[in-house]
């Protein structure tokens, strides 16, 4: 199964494609679409759904999975990120794919298997689970990954499938 991760910004959203296969992950590709920081928010919205619809064209994924929002002590960051979150997601829903979002502390329950894992923690097992010799950049790409990894795991479990039958 082919599974893209994606950690949604409106500077920087990371992308992950990976294929799950059983217990066994490898990385397809990973990176970043980036918005210039001085531009029209409105126009940097563009970008990102136009660069995320060709995304899911060239990654062709099974699954898509997203990181679902925490509004921590910054809420305006959280709107724009939350507006970014609607235009990947409306991408996603006309490419006709179904997209699962996950918290932060379920990627890490999944990834880890601590709900209150470091980052660091987190980027660890990733490298391992991929057999990766260093982590990928930027950290969004990385984090992205690991949200692909919590999908792969997640979806495979023994409750996942009893829930869909």
């Amino acid at each position: 199964m082919r599974i893209l991760g994606i950690d949604p910004g409106y500077g920087i959203t990371g992308f992950g494609l990976i294929e799950a296969d059983r217990n066994q992950f490898s990385l397809l590709r990973c990176g970043a679409i980036t918005t210039p920081a001085g531009m029209d928010f409105s126009a940097r919205l563009e970008i990102i759904y136009e660069d995320m619809r060709e995304l899911l064209k060239v990654a062709k994924p099974d699954a898509v999975a997203i990181e679902e929002l925490f509004f921590g002590q910054n809420v305006t960051t959280g709107i724009g990120v939350a507006q970014s979150r609607g235009v990947i997601l409306l991408a996603i829903r006309q490419a006709g794919l179904e997209v699962t979002s996950y918290k932060p502390m379920q990627v890490k329950q999944a990834v880890v298997g601590y709900g209150n894992a470091t980052k660091h923690q987190v980027q660890d097992m990733t490298k391992r689970l991929l057999h990766l010799q260093a982590m990928p950049k930027p950290d969004d790409a990385a984090d992205a990954i690991a949200i692909a990894l919590c999908h792969a795991r997640s979806s495979t479990s023994l409750i996942a499938k009893a829930m869909r039958n």
